[in-house]
């Protein structure tokens, strides 16, 4: 087997492995590559034996800090349900365990050890993620896989480029977006995705048709809210392989052409959506990249707009390699200055945030679109979590808690580079000079209000004029929009001038620690 320079596993060739001598049963361990398309793991098992175990295991309490969130968990019920469906269609299925506290395995180890042991599997296949923490759990288990004699085979799936692979002249990892992406296309040389399996094995005879030992349903695994909050998610998106290639084709169809402008304006679909299927391992960014490289680029506006768009699968791998070259930023600034910043703590202020009563209207229409749909706009993260660190002076880690919590598509490595962008205290990071101005970013993104209107409904009858800053709406214009602020809508919770002036002081304090 080849090894890299940082002690990985090359690719192996499928078309050579499918020409080997087969085993007698593989285990396919599922993780974040919901999905058959484009899967080499799935490939592999497949290919390699005459019986094949395709296994789920929820294990919670081997990611902590970052347990799933409450959105995530939603997603995933509904993305198991699809996969599942998916693999009966091919007449076999997905088993499911749950393993941790109060479960019959204590660690997905446990749950793979049994399969293997039960089945007498002689080999085991993933695709890799790349989290700190499960990085150092998959080690352990691909370890104690290969002291057993089994072969032990993992795959970049959910990636264009490991993140390892690309350093700087100096062999270090990049922290400036821009050389890093150019490098990445310079060595950019895909190959066709790959199609589902032609053929699925079955399960081995042994576990056929039996009720295994602390296997269980998705119900099971109790990721559902037991209160039902979860419906404009619900109605919002459609999880799981299919809907990922549905609303792929809806973007490439509608919106990707005119993608450099309209990304911008979140009254309107200008974006793709894709990012929950690509965390979830719906699809893949090759299969993305792939579809949007193949489209009609005849028109100058639109080849920009493609590589504008292609740039934000760049920015994803970009926070991954973050992430795994600098494994503690999670909950540590990378600029270790940072760590003397004179946060503020005020459950206040932070609940106001989370609720959107802060009194900025465009801050307040993207935290109740979170809420409701488990998303927000790209442009309007950048807004409201420069208002909660520069505006409010709360830690940026206490922003992406709650992001965690509430986003479909939260993403350890992503969450993670955008709240110390935001910041200032991470890789390629905003200025600390640069306070986002809610109602400007307001007036300029959302100019007739439309976003506004829609997720602060208070305020839907202000007139364009006022809709950004109600505050200083005359009383006639606010008795005929039947708004009475300080009830029916807050007044600001903050001067955005005065705040602006606290967070540059703040900032200043850190100079000393340079």
């Amino acid at each position: 087997m080849l090894i890299d320079k940082y002690g990985h596993e090359k690719e192996i060739n499928l078309q050579k492995k499918s020409q080997e001598k087969k085993s007698a049963t593989s285990i396919y361990w599922i993780r974040q590559d919901l999905r058959l398309r484009d899967n080499p793991a799935l490939q592999a098992a497949t290919k390699a034996s005459e019986s094949m175990i395709a296994v789920y295991v929820w294990a919670p309490d081997e990611e902590s800090p970052w347990q799933p969130g409450s959105a995530s968990k939603v997603w995933l019920h509904q993305s198991l349900q699809s996969l599942i469906a998916e693999y009966q269609r091919h007449d076999t299925t997905v088993l499911i365990f749950k393993a941790g506290k109060g479960s019959t395995y204590e660690s997905t180890l446990q749950v793979l050890d049994y399969l293997q042991a039960k089945t007498n599997a002689d080999s085991i296949y993933w695709n890799r993620c790349y989290e700190p923490k499960i990085v150092e759990r998959d080690k352990k288990i691909k370890a104690h896989f290969k002291e057993k004699g089994l072969e032990v085979e993992s795959f970049k799936a959910n990636l264009l480029f490991e993140p390892w692979e690309i350093r700087t002249k100096e062999d270090k990892p990049f922290q400036v977006f821009t050389p890093y992406w150019k490098n990445c296309l310079n060595h950019l040389d895909l190959e066709p995705p790959l199609r589902t399996p032609s053929h699925f094995p079955p399960l081995p005879a042994n576990l056929a048709d039996k009720k295994i030992p602390g296997s269980c349903t998705i119900d099971e695994l109790d990721l559902l809210p037991h209160i039902k909050w979860d419906t404009g998610i619900r109605e919002a998106w459609t999880p799981g392989e299919a809907g990922a290639h549905k609303q792929l084709k809806k973007f490439l169809n509608a919106t990707v052409g005119d993608y450099a402008e309209a990304r911008n304006f979140p009254a309107i679909q200008g974006v793709s959506r894709m990012s929950p299927h690509l965390h979830f391992g719906e699809i893949s960014p090759r299969q993305i990249y792939n579809a949007v490289q193949q489209l009609d680029s005849s028109s100058k506006e639109h080849r920009h707009s493609h590589q504008v768009y292609l740039k934000e699968l760049g920015w994803r791998e970009f926070s991954h390699h973050l992430i795994f070259n600098f494994p503690t930023t999670d909950l540590h600034p990378l600029r270790k200055e940072f760590e003397h910043f004179p946060w503020q703590k005020s459950q206040k202020l932070m609940h106001a945030w989370q609720k959107g009563l802060t009194g900025y209207p465009i801050v307040d229409a993207g935290m109740r679109e979170l809420w409701h749909t488990g998303i927000m706009h790209n442009r309007v993260r950048m807004i409201v979590a420069s208002f909660l660190v520069k505006d409010l002076l709360l830690s940026w880690q206490a922003g992406a808690k709650w992001f965690w919590d509430t986003l479909v598509d939260a993403d350890l490595a992503q969450n993670t580079m955008g709240w110390q962008w935001s910041a200032g205290c991470g890789a390629d990071a905003a200025p600390y000079f640069r306070v986002f101005n809610p109602t400007l970013q307001g007036q300029k993104f959302d100019p007739q209000g439309e976003y506004v209107r829609q997720w602060v409904p208070e305020l839907a009858k202000l007139s364009t004029k006022w809709i950004h800053e109600p505050w200083k709406a005359p009383a006639e214009a606010l008795t005929a929009s039947g708004i009475k602020l300080g009830s029916d809508y807050p007044l600001p919770i903050v001067d955005h001038s005065e705040a602006r002036g606290l967070a540059l002081q703040a900032f200043q304090h850190l100079k000393q620690y340079r």
